[in-house]
């Protein structure tokens, strides 16, 4: 499978979950891919199971000098950077009675302010390789909305998708975002609420959670040159909840 032959990535959170997901299928696909996350122990490991055609670096999104040595690094390895899939996030589930500033700076960093770092942190490099793609993983909940800070961030992601699209195109940047629904990843199936999200799913028109592989699916689309005209645009995976 080619589909992104020679093509060189950065993915961010891609140590498990979605992220895991997508570096497994990028390299299945002919891509270099640098995957980062926090997760040292989890991503050297994966690593060493992919091969020469991956590289794992222990990254904090929220860093802004972190994002540059990632870029550095990937273009000493690998060359200038064709493809950036910006998949780290958290959820939080508290309410806005209980949510702390502390807590609610937390998810805007990690889940947005991240998404911003990444686009601007590699755009250099996408200039350097005459074009590229930017793939942020937002979520349904950046469509309808759900709780407060995770929805909001979301939102954030889906708007700074289009802004940055209309910035980048004369450059031949494309830049989309997707909107996953209920995936079954650890970040579900392990979190506090998973017998609310299990009971939840039963009223996905689909009657199920989504794998990660069919988010994935979409994210390559993106990634490759078949989506060569879409930018800007939102594509969402979500088993027809938005359309509810």
């Amino acid at each position: 499978m080619t589909r992104l032959l020679d093509k060189v990535a950065i993915v961010t959170g891609g140590a498990s979950g979605m992220g895991e997901a997508h570096v497994r299928r990028f390299v299945e696909e002919g891509a270099k891919v640098v995957f980062t996350d926090i997760n040292q122990d989890a991503g050297s490991k994966m690593a060493e199971e992919l091969g020469e055609n991956s590289l794992f670096v222990k990254h904090d999104v929220t860093d802004e000098a972190g994002w540059q040595a990632v870029v550095e690094k990937t273009e000493a390895v690998f060359g200038p950077v064709n493809i950036l899939v910006n998949n780290a996030g958290i959820s939080m589930s508290k309410s806005i009675f209980d949510m702390s500033l502390e807590d609610y700076k937390k998810i805007v960093n990690i889940n947005q302010v991240s998404v911003f770092l990444g686009m601007k942190s590699v755009l250099p490099s996408m200039q350097k390789a005459e074009g590229g793609s930017i793939v942020n993983i937002s979520s349904m909940n950046g469509i309808v909305g759900g709780a407060v800070g995770y929805t909001d961030t979301k939102f954030a992601v889906r708007g700074m998708t289009k802004a940055a699209a209309l910035q980048v195109g004369h450059l031949g940047i494309r830049v989309n975002s997707v909107h996953p629904g209920v995936i079954e990843t650890p970040m579900v199936t392990q979190g506090d609420a998973v017998e609310q999200i299990k009971e939840f799913a039963k009223s996905i028109p689909m009657r199920r959670m989504a794998q990660s592989e069919e988010v994935t699916n979409m994210v390559l689309f993106l990634a490759s040159d078949e989506s060569s005209y879409s930018t800007g645009s939102e594509f969402v995976i979500d088993g027809g909840l938005t359309a509810m």
